[in-house]
C-alpha cells in the first residue's frame, strides 16, 4: 500500500468508531475502503470484525467508567445474540450480501419513521416496565445477533430499536449496552472467519487503531449530550445508511 493508504484507513476507522459508538453503520464506511484496497468481500468482511472487537472494547470502558453501564445486565441480554452470531456468521462466509443489504435498507427506512414519529420512546427510560416480556426479548436479540454475525454493518440500530422499544432503555443507557453485547459476540462470529481465512490481520489492526480512538470520542459525546442528541443523531446515520443499502448514492 502507499503511505497515505494507511493514512485513509486510520481515519476512516476514526469516523467509523465515531459512528458505531453514537449509532451504527460505522462499517458502511470501511468495508467499501477495505474493498476498494483489494480485498475480496468477504475477507473485508471478516478483517472489519478485529476492528470492530477493540473498538467496543474501548468504548465498553468508557461507558463504565461514565457509570451507565450495567455489565450484568447487558451481558444477560447479550446471550442471544451471542448464539445468533454463529448462525449469522456461518452464513456470512458463503453468501452474497448485496441482496440482504436492500433488504435491510427498506427495513431501515421504517426504523427512521419509528423514531421519528415516536420521540418519547427513545428519550424517556420505561426500564421499569419493559414494553415486551422478556423470553421475547431473547428471541429478539438471537435474530440480531444472527444478523450481526452476517453483516456488522447496521447492527447497532436493530439493538439500539431492541433496547429502547423491547427493554424500554433511554438511548444513552440503551448505547451503553449496545456495544456491550457487540463485544460480546465479536470474537465469536471473528473466529469463524478466521477458521476459514477470511481475515487480514494487518489491515484488521490498523483499521482498529482508528476505530479505537473514535469509539473514545463517541462515548464522551454520548454521556456528555444525551439521549435527545443521540435521537437526532441516529435519525441522519439511518437515513444515510438506508439510502446506501438501497444503491440511491
Amino acid at each position: 500500500m502507499e503511505w497515505y493508504h494507511f493514512l485513509a484507513v486510520i481515519g476512516v476507522g476514526f469516523l467509523a468508531g465515531i459512528i458505531n459508538t453514537l449509532a451504527a453503520s460505522g462499517s458502511l464506511l470501511t468495508l467499501p475502503l477495505l474493498i476498494a484496497l483489494g480485498l475480496p468481500p468477504i475477507e473485508a468482511n471478516g478483517t472489519n470484525r478485529i476492528a470492530i472487537l477493540l473498538q467496543n472494547v474501548v468504548a465498553v470502558g468508557r461507558f463504565r467508567q461514565k457509570k451507565v453501564l450495567d455489565l450484568k445486565q447487558g451481558s444477560l441480554i447479550g446471550i442471544p445474540a451471542i448464539i445468533g452470531s454463529i448462525v449469522g456468521a456461518q452464513i456470512a462466509v458463503s453468501i452474497d450480501n448485496d441482496l440482504m443489504g436492500k433488504a435491510i435498507g427498506g427495513v431501515l427506512v421504517l426504523m427512521f419513521f419509528v423514531i421519528l414519529l415516536r420521540p418519547s420512546r427513545f428519550l424517556n427510560s420505561q426500564e421499569g416496565n419493559p414494553p415486551v416480556p422478556r423470553w421475547l426479548q431473547y428471541i429478539i436479540f438471537f435474530f440480531v445477533g444472527v444478523y450481526g454475525g452476517f453483516l456488522q454493518a447496521g447492527v447497532g440500530f436493530f439493538l439500539l430499536t431492541s433496547l429502547v422499544l423491547g427493554c424500554g432503555f433511554d438511548l444513552v443507557k440503551a448505547n451503553g449496552i449496545k456495544v456491550l453485547i457487540i463485544l460480546l459476540y465479536t470474537p465469536i462470529a471473528l473466529a469463524v472467519f478466521m477458521l476459514n481465512d477470511q481475515v487480514n490481520y494487518g489491515m484488521g489492526f490498523l483499521l482498529a487503531a482508528g476505530n479505537m480512538l473514535g469509539a473514545w470520542v463517541g462515548a464522551n459525546m454520548a454521556v456528555k449530550w444525551g439521549a435527545a442528541f443521540l435521537r437526532y443523531f441516529l435519525l441522519v446515520a439511518i437515513l444515510i445508511a438506508s439510502l446506501k443499502l438501497l444503491n440511491i448514492f
